[in-house]
C-alpha cells in the first residue's frame, strides 16, 4: 500500500503532494484568496461608503450593513443543496464568480454624492438602485460560490486523516492573504481617491480568481462533477433543461434579493423562517436517516453551530461599529500621517496569515501527543478570547488622552485577540461540519453553518445599532457620549462572552462523548 494511502487520502498519488497536502487545496487556496481579496475590499469600505456618500445615519447604514453580510451567508444553504444534487461544484462555483464579478463591477459606478437638505437627504434614484443591484449580485453569486469551496477541501481528505485541519487552517490562510491585501489596497484606493477605485479593483480580484479556478479545476478529479450529467441535461420546462432553469433562478434570486435588501427588518424574518427549517432538515436526517452514532454526531453539530452565532456576532462588529469607532474615537495618527480607517480591517487578516501556520503546527503537534483539545473546547477558547478582546479595549479607553481618543495600541489589541479566538473557532468549525456531517448532506451543513453565520451577521447590526448615539442625518450630535455608549455595550458583550465560555467548557465532556471518536 503507498505511504500516502496510510495517511488518508485515496484518491491523490503521493507525487500529487505539495507540503504534505494535495496540490488540489492549493487551486483552492488561491481561488479563494482571490474571492476573499474581493469581498473584504469592498466590505472594507462598504460602512463608510453608506455613511459618508449616500449620507445614511449610522443606525441606518448598520441595519443595511447587518443586513447585506447576513443575506451573505444566507445564499449558500441554496447554493450547497444545488451543487449537491445537481450542478456539482465546479459549475456552481463559475456561475456565482460570474455574479460577484458583475457585482463588484457595479460597485464602482458610485454616481454623485447624496445631498443633505436641512434635516432631510437627498439620494440620486438611479444610483441607489445600482449600488443595491450591485449588493444582490455579489449575495447571489457568494451562495453559488462560498460552501461549494470549503465543501471541496473537505473532499480531499478522508474523515480520519490528521491533515484535515491543518489543511484547512491552510486554506483559511489564503482566505485572509486575500483580506489583508485588499483591505490595504481596496480601502486605502477608496478613501484616498475615490470609491470607485476601490470597489473597481476587488472586481479584478474576483475576475482573476475565476480564472485560477478554471484553469486548476482538473486537479480535483472528479470531486466537482454533477452527480448525475444526464439529469442535468435533462429538459423539465418549455424546452429548457434543468441546468439552464437553475442559472435563470439564480437570476430571480438577483432581482428577489435586490428588494430584500432595501427593507433590512425582512431579512431577520426570512432568516427565523430558514433557521426553523434548517433546524427540521437536521432534526429530520438525525431521527430517520442516521443510526445512534451518527445522530449524536449530528447533535453535538447543531450544539456547536449555535455556539458560533455568539462567536461570530461579536467578532462581526469589525465591520460595522468597530470600524466606525477606529474612524472617530482612535488617535489613528503614526508618525507625520493619519492611517485611513479602512486599513484596520486588514489587521485581523494580517494575524490570520501570520499565525495559522503556528496554530497549524501546533494542533498536529499536540494531536502526536495525545494533547490537542477537542473541537468543544475550541470553540470554548474562541468565545473567551472574543470576549476578552473586547473587554482589553474597554479597558484601554480609559487611558484617552487629552483629545479624548483611544490609543491605536488597544485596537491593534482587539483584532489580535479577536484573531486568536477566529484561528481557535473558524477552520477547526469547517473542518469539523465536514467530519461530523453525513456525506450525502455535506454540502446542506457547510450551507447551514453559514446560515447560523448569517443569524450572526444580523444580530451583530443589531448589536452595532446599540452603539449608536442618537443622530440627525448622519450627524453625530455628541461625540463624547457616543463613545461611552460604544464602551458600555462593548463591556457587557465581552462579560457575556465570557460567562458563555465557561458554559461550554462545562458541556466538553458530554460533547466529546457525543462525537464518538472523532476529534
Amino acid at each position: 500500500m503507498p505511504k500516502n494511502e496510510k495517511a488518508g487520502p485515496s484518491v491523490f498519488a503521493e507525487s500529487d503532494d505539495i507540503f504534505g497536502h494535495p496540490r488540489a487545496l492549493y487551486i483552492l487556496f488561491f481561488t479563494e484568496l482571490w474571492e476573499r481579496f474581493s469581498y473584504y475590499g469592498m466590505r472594507a469600505l462598504l460602512i463608510f461608503y453608506l455613511t459618508q456618500h449616500f449620507l445614511f445615519s449610522d443606525r441606518k447604514a448598520y441595519l443595511i450593513y447587518g443586513a447585506y453580510t447576513a443575506l451573505n451567508y444566507v445564499t449558500p444553504l441554496i447554493g450547497g443543496i444545488l451543487a449537491d444534487r445537481y450542478l456539482g461544484s465546479v459549475k456552481a462555483v463559475t456561475f456565482g464568480a460570474i455574479l460577484l464579478v458583475l457585482g463588484h463591477f457595479g460597485m464602482a459606478f458610485e454616481g454623485p454624492e447624496s445631498v443633505r437638505q436641512g434635516a432631510e437627504v437627498v439620494h440620486n434614484p438611479f444610483y441607489l438602485d445600482i449600488f443595491y443591484l450591485s449588493l444582490a449580485l455579489i449575495i447571489t453569486g457568494v451562495g453559488f460560490l462560498k460552501a461549494n469551496i470549503s465543501t471541496l477541501v473537505g473532499a480531499l481528505y478522508e474523515q480520519e486523516d490528521p491533515r484535515r485541519d491543518s489543511g484547512f487552517t491552510i486554506f483559511y490562510m489564503g482566505i485572509n492573504l486575500g483580506a489583508f491585501f485588499s483591505a490595504l489596497l481596496c480601502g486605502w484606493l477608496g478613501q484616498t481617491y475615490g470609491w470607485g477605485y476601490g470597489f473597481g479593483l476587488a472586481g479584478f480580484g474576483m475576475l482573476f480568481g475565476l480564472f485560477v479556478f478554471l484553469r486548476g479545476s482538473g486537479l480535483l478529479k472528479g470531486h466537482a462533477h454533477p452527480p448525475d450529467q444526464q439529469q442535468l441535461k435533462e429538459r423539465v420546462f418549455a424546452g429548457l433543461s434543468r441546468e439552464t432553469l437553475i442559472y435563470l433562478g439564480g437570476l430571480l434570486g438577483v432581482v428577489v434579493i435586490w428588494q430584500l435588501i432595501q427593507h433590512q427588518e425582512l431579512v431577520g424574518q426570512v432568516l427565523l423562517g430558514m433557521g426553523a427549517v434548517a433546524i427540521m432538515l437536521m432534526l429530520v436526517y438525525a431521527f430517520t436517516d442516521c443510526d445512534k452514532v451518527d445522530r449524536d454526531r449530528m447533535l453535538v453539530l447543531s450544539v456547536l453551530i449555535v455556539f458560533s452565532v455568539l462567536f461570530w456576532s461579536l467578532f462581526e462588529q469589525a465591520g460595522s461599529s468597530l470600524n466606525i469607532f477606529a474612524d472617530r474615537s482612535v488617535d489613528r495618527s503614526f508618525f507625520d500621517m493619519e492611517i485611513p480607517a479602512s486599513m484596520f480591517q486588514s489587521l485581523n487578516a494580517f494575524f490570520i496569515f501570520t499565525l495559522a501556520p503556528v496554530f497549524s503546527a501546533l494542533w498536529i503537534w499536540l494531536a502526536k501527543r495525545g494533547r490537542e483539545p477537542s473541537t468543544p473546547a475550541k470553540f470554548g477558547l474562541g468565545i473567551l478570547l472574543v470576549g476578552l478582546g473586547f473587554l482589553a479595549l474597554v479597558f484601554g479607553s480609559k487611558f484617552s488622552g487629552e483629545n479624548g481618543l483611544t490609543s491605536i495600541v488597544w485596537l491593534v489589541l482587539i483584532y489580535f485577540l479577536h484573531t486568536t479566538g477566529e484561528l481557535c473557532l473558524s477552520p477547526v468549525g469547517l473542518s469539523v461540519v465536514t467530519k461530523l456531517s453525513l456525506k450525502k448532506i455535506v454540502g446542506m451543513m457547510m450551507g447551514i453553518w453559514f446560515l447560523a453565520f448569517a443569524a450572526a451577521n444580523f444580530i451583530s447590526g443589531k448589536i452595532a445599532v446599540m452603539t449608536g448615539a442618537i443622530d440627525t442625518g448622519g450627524q453625530i450630535i455628541d461625540q463624547v457620549d457616543r463613545t461611552a455608549r460604544v464602551i458600555e455595550v462593548y463591556s457587557n458583550v465581552g462579560w457575556f462572552a465570557v460567562a458563555v465560555s465557561v458554559i461550554l467548557f462545562l458541556m466538553v465532556p458530554l460533547l466529546k462523548k457525543g462525537m464518538h471518536g472523532v476529534h
